[in-house]
């Protein structure tokens, strides 16, 4: 089956390593949207007009499946593109924010783009799973996800966000780009378990393949 996957750059990677661990023998495609990095910071309807360019050229290609291994895109844009394209079969990725309630932790820090912690749906996802007497705190991270993409000095904007920030027992990257400086924001944790969605999103593609091949064998 063809799987197409794509991200404001580089982040998303690391969602396609997952999904290869347990899908390795499905085609992919992947598209790194660098030149529109990052996404936090687009309007609604530019997201939008973004993301749906992509989600053509990857239908053309002949995706069945396709991965938004972005946050900001999936909490702005899965609901409209779904509907635009009823043919095709969405997976997004959201901030682990069901894994974290599920936790022992009492003191949760989400840490995220600008234009995901803005989001209604992460506003929801609060709402929905936090758990009485959990303090789950949200921190916008301007540009380090452009920082990250383009091989910055990731560290200069980490102090300044999270230098002073160590009292938390769980920290979620609600970023793709997070993930791949897990190490060096685990150094402003030391205490802290560090978290991502991105086993998860493997795990419903896993599914929706599985369901689609026993489908096309009934067929």
């Amino acid at each position: 089956m063809k799987i197409g996957v794509f991200d404001s750059g580089k982040g998303g990677t690391v969602i396609l390593d997952e999904i290869k661990k347990v899908l390795p023998d499905e085609e992919y495609r992947y598209i790194a949207d660098s030149e529109n990095c990052p996404y936090g910071d687009k309007s609604y309807a530019k997201l939008i007009r973004i993301t749906s360019d992509i989600v053509d050229d990857l239908r053309n290609w002949g995706a069945k499946i396709i991965v938004i291994a972005c946050n900001t895109a999936t909490t702005k844009c899965i609901k409209k593109l779904r509907k635009m394209y009823p043919d095709l079969q969405f997976v997004g990725t959201e901030p682990a924010v069901r894994l974290a309630a599920k936790s022992d932790a009492k003191k949760v820090l989400v840490m995220a783009t600008p234009g995901t912690i803005k989001s209604e749906r992460l506003t929801m996802l609060l709402k929905e799973n936090k758990k009485e007497g959990q303090d789950i705190s949200l921190l916008s991270c301007p540009r380090l996800a452009e920082t990250i993409e383009a091989g910055g000095d990731v560290n200069k904007i980490l102090t300044k966000l999270l230098k002073g920030q160590d009292n938390y027992d769980l920290v979620v990257l609600g970023c793709t780009h997070y993930s791949l400086i897990k190490d060096d924001i685990q150094k402003f944790f030391p205490n802290a378990e560090l978290i991502d969605g991105n086993e998860g999103v493997a795990r419903r593609v896993a599914e929706l393949v599985l369901k689609s091949k026993k489908i096309d064998r009934i067929v």
